[in-house]
């Protein structure tokens, strides 16, 4: 008898989830192609505004930086007043940005509005938890996964800003982002109510709760390893269309739909890495993810390079160089290695405080966006002091090596204490 009302009660949970899952879905693609809108588009108003390096680069970080800090009170918001409201409420705020891109037309007001663009971190801690509460413990990462996914948003703005600005003007962006993002918010109000973001009984509500998971070391850990691959690869994202365009002398707008084959098949890879995990433990799938991410960023490190060989009549230079075709296969492989990476990571984390979900997503997301707006800065630094123009390539090799050893230590350390707790 126990076991039917356990089945019919899955039944009903995969039948909200049918509702959702897709709606939480498209609203994180709006959201997140909000959210770096200025990625793309900004260099138009760079130009239009004559803003300088300083100016511009503000202009960049900071939806990232407003996102981190929104990260965790938006949380603590979702658990207490329910995932759907703040999911409806940052899906109007963004309305209000980009109805406000269209009025602004100093370089203040922009900074205003991109401030304001850090809501989409909001709806993503909300819409975790909206997604979460549904899904089958057997099926989370899956789950997890395919809402991730939605961070193709990011992506979707390097092919579809220049084509809207081609077709009309710079006006013509934050206009159709208004209507996407009040018709998501439309279809969330009538096809969902609050009960579907309180299906769990056992969510973590009072503030005095959430709080105290501050004190596990682990969820800072796994947070901060999560901050590492995921801000690495918000920051590449952001970087690699400038670095694409300047290395084989590319246009700008070439540069960033060469970026789209390291956005598009990471952000999937999430959904790939959330199954594997379900299925073989996301432990497996973290190391041997990471594994492949040094492999390829230790082939992307080596910057073009000339060889003198001293001849017996005169001196031969041999050119190394890797052609544009072989360097477009590493980072797919790179972006597809992180985004699983990012998938087992994130299902670790959130089925470990599954009754806090938005909260964890929160910490996550303050932890990405950190690093994410961190590593620009670090990038450029590297690059003007080295002279060496694949440096960001070197620098996230670093991290992530120190993020897989971290982890397996973790991982060993672990192990042996559930072994001597079995008394083996």
């Amino acid at each position: 008898m126990q076991s039917n009302s356990i089945r019919d009660h899955e039944d009903d949970n995969l039948t909200s989830l049918a509702v959702v899952l897709p709606l939480a879905v498209v609203g994180f693609v709006v959201a997140a192609g909000c959210w770096t809108i200025f990625a793309v588009a900004g260099a138009h108003l760079r130009d239009a505004l004559a803003l300088g390096a300083l100016e511009f680069g503000l202009l960049l970080a900071m939806p990232m930086a407003v996102g981190a800090l929104l990260a965790v009170p938006a949380g603590i918001a979702a658990q207490k007043v329910g995932a759907r409201r703040v999911m409806i409420a940052c899906l109007l705020g963004l309305a209000v940005c980009m109805g406000l891109l269209l009025l602004v037309e100093s370089w203040a007001g922009y900074l205003v509005v991109a401030a304001g663009l850090g809501l989409a971190g909001g709806f993503y801690s909300a819409g975790l938890q909206f997604v979460t509460c549904h899904a089958p413990p057997r099926h989370i990462g899956l789950v997890l996964g395919i809402f991730g996914a939605g961070v193709t948003g990011a992506g979707f703005n390097y092919y579809l800003v220049p084509l809207i600005l081609q077709a009309f003007s710079w006006r013509g962006v934050p206009l159709a982002y208004l209507v996407a993002l009040l018709l998501v918010a439309a279809l969330l109000v009538l096809l969902t109510d609050d009960s579907d973001a309180n299906a769990d009984p056992d969510t973590e509500a009072t503030t005095g709760q959430l709080l105290r998971r501050f004190e596990n070391l682990r969820v800072w850990r796994l947070g901060l390893q999560f901050g590492v691959v995921a801000g690495s690869f918000f920051a590449l994202a952001l970087w690699l269309p400038d670095f694409m365009s300047s290395r084989f002398l590319l246009t700008v707008e070439t540069g960033a739909r060469l970026a789209l084959w390291f956005v598009i098949p990471g952000a999937l890879a999430q959904i790939i890495g959330g199954a594997f995990s379900d299925r073989y433990g996301a432990v497996r799938v973290v190391v041997r993810s990471l594994a492949i991410c040094l492999v390829a960023l230790f082939v992307l490190s080596y910057p073009p390079m000339t060889l003198s060989v001293q001849g017996v009549e005169t001196v031969i230079n041999v050119e190394f160089a890797l052609p544009l075709f072989v360097e477009s296969i590493f980072i797919v492989l790179l972006g597809l290695a992180l985004g699983c990476a990012m998938g087992g990571l994130q299902r670790m984390v959130v089925a470990e405080n599954r009754e806090a979900a938005a909260f964890a997503a929160g910490v996550l997301l303050l932890s990405a966006c950190s690093v994410a707006f961190l590593l620009p800065v670090l990038f450029g630094a590297m690059i003007h002091w080295l002279g060496v123009g694949t440096a960001m390539f070197m620098i996230i090799f670093l991290l992530l090596a120190g993020n897989l050893l971290l982890f397996a230590r973790d991982y060993r350390h672990r192990e042996r204490q559930a072994l001597l707790h079995r008394g083996i």
